[in-house]
């Protein structure tokens, strides 16, 4: 049956398809991978942009994370840029030097966009239909999975999945079979030994070094609370549980949960510590992941130090159980020691 079209809803209609093209213009595989130096002045933030999405990359493979692989030169991108920077006695303010540039490039081989063929695992689920906003909500759930292949694909290559949809048009991700264009940042080398860790609370990141106090990593975190801050001094590392269930203790009274009794949410890469938590010594504490990879150091933790899940998973299978942690501010951070 027909249904006259309004005016308006045309204009509306009009003016996505219009604007749609815009976000991902010159932004493929080929002007990612072609990116050769760096642009005078940084771009604009917010902006899809070819050049930060290879930069991220790079950043993300030499082990200095940007957080979620978004093309959007952003707070955690520009951190991470400068702990580099320092890192190898080099400068960066408002522009990423030619130096910079050559040191990024040289830290890794290969393009920053390949291939990927989608494979069973990716797209068979079990998904959930939608993780609900509130902790109470969640303990009804039997596993906190991701809610579509395309957040699955995302995290797996440490993206938004505003970037993997932008990167291919059309795709739905879910078929196995499909071939699609990702960051090429799967790391399978055996990480080294992680002697110390600091986590900078003034900086909201996390820093990871070996028994010669090289810097071996280096991550946007978000670290802690008003409602419930960080400790001080340093702990140890006395736990590393995968795939872990994440365990309400009321009397944490955390700000948005009424329950007073306890509860337990199932795991998942969408329960509220993500796919691994770092138990440490102090009472509650530990480093772990997060369902909202965009959020780290945009918003407050309970207490912990939270991580991308991948970033996470990264320092975990570094530390071992007795590995420091010390929990300082950037007056006294030790994260400009050399590589």
């Amino acid at each position: 049956m027909f249904r006259p079209f309004s005016v308006a809803r045309f204009a509306i209609a009009l003016l996505l398809v219009s604007a749609a093209p815009a976000v991902a213009a010159g932004l493929d595989a080929a002007a990612i991978n072609d990116v050769a130096a760096p642009p005078a002045k940084l771009p604009d933030r917010g902006q899809l942009n070819a050049f930060v999405a290879r930069l991220e990359i790079l950043l993300d493979r030499a082990h200095f994370s940007p957080g979620e692989i978004d093309g959007k030169l952003g707070d955690n991108a520009q951190k991470a840029l400068r702990a580099f920077a320092d890192a190898n006695g080099l400068s960066f303010d408002k522009a990423v030097t030619p130096e910079l540039w050559s040191g990024l490039t040289t830290a890794s081989e290969g393009p920053a966009i390949v291939s990927y063929t989608i494979v069973d695992a990716d797209v068979k689920g079990p998904f959930a239909k939608r993780i609900p906003a509130r902790m109470e909500s969640m303990k009804s759930l039997p596993a906190l999975g991701y809610t579509s292949p395309r957040e699955a694909l995302a995290e797996k290559f440490h993206m938004s999945e505003a970037l993997l949809q932008a990167l291919n048009p059309g795709q739905k991700f879910d078929k196995a079979g499909e071939t699609i264009a990702v960051a090429n940042v799967v790391d399978a080398g055996k990480p080294p030994q992680v002697a110390r860790v600091e986590v900078d609370k003034t900086r909201q990141a996390l820093s990871t070094f070996d028994a010669a106090g090289k810097l071996l990593g280096f991550y946007p975190a978000t670290v802690g609370s008003a409602e419930k801050p960080t400790p001080s001094g340093t702990l140890k590392v006395t736990a590393i549980n995968k795939n872990p269930t994440y365990r309400y203790n009321p009397k944490y009274a955390f700000k948005g949960v009424r329950s007073k009794t306890p509860f337990t949410i199932r795991p998942g890469p969408n329960n509220p510590v993500g796919v691994v938590w770092i138990n440490l010594s102090g009472e509650g504490y530990g480093i772990h992941g997060t369902p909202d990879p965009g959020k780290v150091s945009k918003a407050e933790s309970h207490g912990c130090v939270r991580l991308t899940n991948w970033d996470a998973q990264r320092v975990a299978a570094g530390v071992a159980k007795g590995t420091p942690v010390a929990f300082i501010d950037s007056a006294t951070s030790s994260a400009t020691a050399t590589r």
